[in-house]
């Protein structure tokens, strides 16, 4: 067995190499600085490891002969401006469409970053308790979707071995010191769509002139909730959220557009191509009964959904249950919520398992929610609790 049990020295280190990418997050895709110091902790632990989708970092620890299992940490922040009030709250910046913004690890990255660094310290410190391979990839722009394709695209699994299953975690206001698990359908496919209307530009006083883009986006946004409450069975899940309606620039000037930005979440493909062939259906007869030329659709991203493989995730939450206990380990129903990290193991057709570790205070009956700036997982037992879980669920495969 692989020793999970830290040493002050190693808990010390812990929780500086937390509070020092908490204090200093990037955005998706610019993780420059966050990538040279997951190398600098690499080369101090001694694996040896390479550079992989920009800003991405993958390190292979070779120990013998044995299984090839490879653990995933996301390593990218969001555009907030932090609002938890400790000393080790960020105030970085970047660039954002050509603006400058307020930058925080407001979904919790910095301790997956945290966790994996740790974990791979103590697994490569006890090479007698564990044989075969681990692939420690550290990805970058999650948020955004583009982080597991872009390391796929640049030739991950040819430069680094093909391992037999992909495992990740992620922390979530569930009580600290808990791990929750879903088989089969865990997160949702995630869908965001950009629709541009387009009208006829008229004086406010005279309508009779004007193909009105706000009108028509009024009724496409009204319509769009009938999809989710009359196209889908209740038994199904979906989401369909207008999360941006843009239009005109005078209060007296009917516009000649208006741009909407969708965000849709379903659990199955049949569901997910009913939803988006419903939205074109609707965007387009809406701007038909308008007189309004033909709307465009583009896509902005999409994230896969992701599904642990039953049998393989049954047997990480044994050894999870085995390390935490039988209470501290959870079955829960699917998150709308998305991950593009099913696409590690998508591409390669391999097996993938992925969980949550609390990181809310047990006290705490109303904890601030992943993307608040509030968010600040506490630190005890939250970290130690993703550090046992990442060593338990890999000893599944390599321990001795």
């Amino acid at each position: 067995m692989i020793n999970t049990d830290l040493s002050t020295q190693a808990r010390e280190k812990m929780i500086s190499t937390y509070r020092r990418l908490h204090q200093n997050p990037e955005l998706s895709m610019q993780e420059y600085k966050t990538q040279e110091f997951i190398e600098k902790e690499l080369d101090d632990i001694g694996l040896e490891h390479f550079r992989c989708g920009g800003t991405g970092v993958v390190a292979i620890d070779k120990n013998g002969e044995g299984p090839t299992v490879a653990f995933r940490a996301d390593t990218d922040g969001l555009p907030i401006e932090e609002q938890t009030g400790v000393e080790y709250a960020s105030t970085s910046t970047g660039e954002l469409d050509g603006a400058t913004v307020p930058v925080m690890h407001g979904c919790g990255h910095d301790s997956h970053v945290t966790a994996a660094l740790t974990a791979a310290r103590l697994i490569h410190e006890q090479r007698d308790a564990w044989s075969g391979t681990i692939v420690w990839i550290f990805q970058p722009a999650e948020e955004t979707a583009e982080g597991s394709r872009a390391m796929v695209a640049d030739g991950l699994w040819d430069k680094a071995p093909k391992p037999a299953i992909v495992l990740g975690q992620h922390v979530f206001p569930f009580e600290s010191g808990t791990l929750h698990y879903t088989l089969n359908a865990a997160m949702a496919a995630a869908d965001a769509l950009k629709i541009t209307l387009y009208g006829e530009q008229a004086h406010g006083s005279q309508p009779q002139d004007s193909i009105d883009p706000i009108v028509l986006g009024a009724h496409i946004v009204t319509r769009l909730q009938t999809i989710v409450g009359r196209e889908v069975a209740p038994l199904d899940s979906a989401v369909v959220t207008v999360g941006t309606f843009n239009s005109g620039l005078k209060e007296n000037i009917i516009p000649d557009r208006a741009e909407l930005k969708l965000n849709i979440r379903t659990l199955t493909p049949d569901v997910r191509e009913h939803v988006l062939a419903s939205i074109t259906r609707i965007v387009n007869a809406e701007a038909e009964a308008s007189g309004a030329p033909k709307p465009e659709i583009e896509e902005i991203y999409t994230f896969p959904q992701l599904k642990n493989d039953p049998e393989e995730g049954e047997k990480v939450a044994e050894a999870l249950r085995a390390e935490l206990g039988e209470d501290k380990v959870i079955e829960t129903p699917p998150l709308m919520g998305s991950e593009d990290f099913g696409h590690l193991a998508d591409s390669i057709d391999v097996p993938s398992m992925f969980w949550f570790f609390g990181g809310a205070a047990a006290d705490d009956a109303n904890p601030a929610k992943n993307h608040s700036p509030r968010f600040l997982p506490v630190e005890d037992p939250t970290l130690e609790t993703g550090v046992r879980a990442a060593i338990a669920a890999i000893g599944a495969y390599v321990a001795r």
